[in-house]
């Protein structure tokens, strides 16, 4: 896993949302630069499509609620249908290894939320692989984010 860099991190709001309103509908679009490291992280109240490349190897999450018990959900596309079963296996691999990283962005990019909602740190964080291939789409329970990142 690559290590988490402050500093090589951009935070944007979109409009109707602030460092901590609302909770939802809150989504966060994650994006990176392969050629320099920084990671782009886009809060909005809708997933920022416009910044999205052809390759899809950005990282949804949007906050949802179920009752009173709030959960994170994050999507990523392993595939959707564009790629052969060994390309998807191979970008399956590199997202189970820097989902960690993309968690720990997110919950550092959005530190204000946290802060105003302590108990988001123990939310369920659910990841859906989204892939044509049985073998990859699968919905995981990956803990919380207190559990991923620490208490920060």
């Amino acid at each position: 896993m690559s290590h988490f860099i402050p500093d090589k991190l951009s935070v944007t709001y979109r409009t109707g949302v602030t460092a901590a309103e609302p909770v939802i509908p809150r989504r966060y679009t994650l994006t990176h630069s392969d050629v320099t490291g920084e990671l782009f992280l886009n809060i909005g109240m809708n997933y920022a499509w416009d910044q999205i490349n052809p390759m899809r190897d950005e990282v949804l999450g949007e906050w949802k609620q179920n009752g009173s018990l709030f959960y994170y959900c994050v999507y990523v596309s392993i595939d959707q249908g564009q790629y052969s079963q060994n390309i998807s296996a191979k970008r399956n691999e590199i997202f189970r290894r820097e989902l960690p990283l993309a968690l720990t962005a997110i919950r550092y990019g959005d530190r204000f939320l946290f802060n105003a909602y302590p108990h988001l740190n123990q939310a369920p964080i659910i990841i859906h692989f989204m892939s044509a291939y049985p073998q990859f789409a699968r919905q995981e329970n990956w803990g919380t984010f207190q559990n991923m990142t620490g208490s920060m």
